[in-house]
């Protein structure tokens, strides 16, 4: 499963994030550096489809689709030359698939640190682009000679040169304007900017039905890069350890809805490039993540290799069109069931009924 790295200065509250999007229990205090080592956990991805097609099928049993994150070791000026806990901070960060900056907001007599996201965005910024600039510098000579001989890294090259003179301009690779083939060519250097990225501006309690003042700023210094999305974190951790109709109580009451943690998990899931489809009946509806573009076989596979192994053909149907039938029987009654073979690329809301034989 791929990793989104939370990535925050200490007391940004993206250990209480963590916790709330996962049901962990990663150390929060109002001191620095309480989170000196990466925990891992998986938040559900919350999807109505598969809600809806769960009370069609009278299913017995939900399983919501999942996305792993990380709760990194936190950062501070100096962190590209091993100040604080730099090291393992960049550790973490380079295992990461994608990123999700927490910007703190709130302002609490009793946490150290400030209130402005800005100034957090442009600390984070600033500390992975030296250290992405320190290894593009220390690559580049080397990769040129090596191209003296062998013609095919000349690509590498180029891209390095390009990011290189991005980074030393205080541009991180993910804003940097470069094409999608030198990025491609950068990806054997792991640098630490040229991952996706997601922004949550953690906002005090009274701020949170007001978040476009707080996260319009980070959305316009990102210019595009990044979704931005604001989080009152304190108030999602809290809500996050009611029962279910008390936490819908509580945030309705506070007119947020269903809260900003399903927004966090959905973009997070989207951030990584991945799609649903759902599979349904009495026993169980569940939702299966697949990379956009995948074919049947593959997507068979996701539920068992022997049904990759063994793949025949897969009968589709759209969910929303499935839940307008009221059922498979009806679909199939009417024609609405396509019959797909190993060429066919599945869609984002397609329900699935693999045929097989091993």
């Amino acid at each position: 499963m791929e990793r989104i790295g939370l990535v925050g200065l200490p007391n940004s509250g993206k250990s209480s994030l963590f916790n709330a999007l996962t049901g962990g229990s990663a150390l929060v205090a109002s001191h620095p550096f309480s989170t000196t080592e990466t925990s891992v956990g998986v938040a559900q991805v919350p999807d109505s489809r598969l809600g809806a097609l769960a009370v069609m099928s009278s299913s017995r049993k939900v399983v919501h689709a999942g996305v792993e994150l990380v709760d990194i070791a936190g950062l501070v000026a100096g962190s590209s030359t091993g100040e604080g806990l730099g090291n393992r901070f960049l550790g973490g960060i380079r295992e990461a698939d994608a990123l999700c900056l927490v910007l703190r907001a709130f302002n609490d007599p009793n946490v150290v640190g400030g209130s402005d996201p800005l100034e957090d965005l442009g600390v984070l910024e600033l500390e992975l682009v030296l250290a992405d600039l320190a290894t593009a510098e220390s690559q580049l000579e080397r990769r040129r000679k090596a191209a003296r001989a062998d013609r095919s890294l000349e690509g590498q090259v180029a891209a390095l040169e390009a990011a290189q003179a991005a980074l030393a301009n205080g541009a991180p690779l993910y804003r940097a304007h470069l094409d999608q083939e030198q990025l491609e060519h950068l990806r054997p250097f792991f640098m630490l900017t040229n991952k996706p990225v997601l922004a949550v501006v953690n906002l005090g309690e009274d701020a949170a039905g007001d978040d476009a003042l707080f996260t319009k700023p980070v959305t316009d210094e990102l210019g595009g890069a990044a979704e931005v999305l604001g989080v009152s974190v304190k108030l999602e951790a809290e809500a996050a350890q009611l029962a279910e109709g008390d936490r819908a109580e509580l945030l309705e009451g506070l007119g947020l809805g269903e809260g900003a943690l399903a927004r966090v998990a959905q973009a997070a899931y989207r951030l990584l490039g991945r799609r649903t489809f759902f599979t349904t009946g009495d026993k169980e509806s569940r939702a299966w993540t697949f990379r956009a573009g995948a074919k049947a076989p593959e997507c068979a596979g996701v539920i068992h290799s022997d049904l990759q192994r063994g793949f025949i053909r897969a009968e589709v149907v759209h969910w929303d069109q499935l839940l307008a039938l009221g059922s498979w029987a009806a679909a199939r009654d009417v024609g609405k069931l396509r019959v797909e073979g190993k060429e066919y690329e599945v869609v984002d809301g397609d329900v699935l009924e693999i045929r097989f034989n091993v």
